[in-house]
């Protein structure tokens, strides 16, 4: 005679298989021919949390601090190993486990990009929040004598040629990373009748500019601020 139908003893079966395929699909299996697992360890941040920023947002890379001295290339392609910027990245990612310098170009060229357009504009509330107090006081000075004689500013921004990495150090827990931008704009300057006398509304301009960020490595602020600005070659 037949045993009953036991429905508990397949569902736990069909159970007892569902687990057996979920640990296949997330461990995998091995066949011989796997390639061993890189090392994916970083040094510990020394501030667990990471509060959202509101200016530019620089995090990220997952470095062991140091390995350029020893001669790993893994601030490529942004530095070479070895070099003076590959070591102020290792100086940074020792105090902040989250820095990556290609997020940094992005954040860096997306505050270049707000900057030439805030001073144009002359909108003092976006210069103040993306620049460190004497860098605001000049451009704001600038803004305020151009608009006492009737001047405006018209600028549009076409692109970036290039955004490299000239500087990096950590000086009194003080991140400091300088950049040089080429760029192409459309900028013109008009008096107070709209007639332009310097630049054009037409013409496309390559532009060079080597701005240096600075971060304070000790305080939860996780934005950069614009702290010097120079006219490259």
């Amino acid at each position: 005679m037949q045993e009953p139908f036991d429905i508990t003893t397949i569902i736990f079966a069909l159970l007892a298989a569902f687990v057996v395929w979920k640990l296949r699909s997330v461990l995998g299996t091995k066949t011989g021919h796997e390639r061993p697992p890189q090392d994916r360890t970083r040094p510990e941040s020394p501030d667990k949390t990471k509060p959202e920023g509101k200016v530019i947002r620089l995090p990220g890379a997952a470095n062991d601090a140091g390995a350029s001295a020893a001669g790993v290339d893994h601030w490529a392609p942004f530095a070479n190993a070895g070099s003076a910027v590959a070591t102020g990245f290792d100086q940074i990612a020792a105090l902040d486990a989250d820095f990556s310098p290609a997020e940094f170009v992005e954040g860096a060229k997306g505050a270049y990009e707000m900057i030439i357009g805030a001073f144009a504009a002359g909108d003092r509330t976006t210069l103040q929040g993306l620049l460190a107090k004497d860098v605001y006081e000049s451009f704001a000075a600038a803004v305020t004598e151009r608009e006492a004689i009737g001047n405006s500013v018209e600028t549009r921004f076409v692109s970036f040629d290039r955004a490299e990495f000239v500087d990096a150090h950590v000086r009194s827990k003080t991140a400091n990373v300088t950049m040089k931008f080429q760029s192409k704009l459309i900028t013109a300057t008009k008096d107070k009748s709209g007639v332009v006398i310097d630049g054009s509304t037409e013409k496309v301009v390559d532009m060079t500019d080597i701005w240096t960020f600075a971060r304070d490595l000790t305080i939860r602020d996780p934005n950069w601020k614009l702290v010097a600005t120079e006219a490259g070659a």
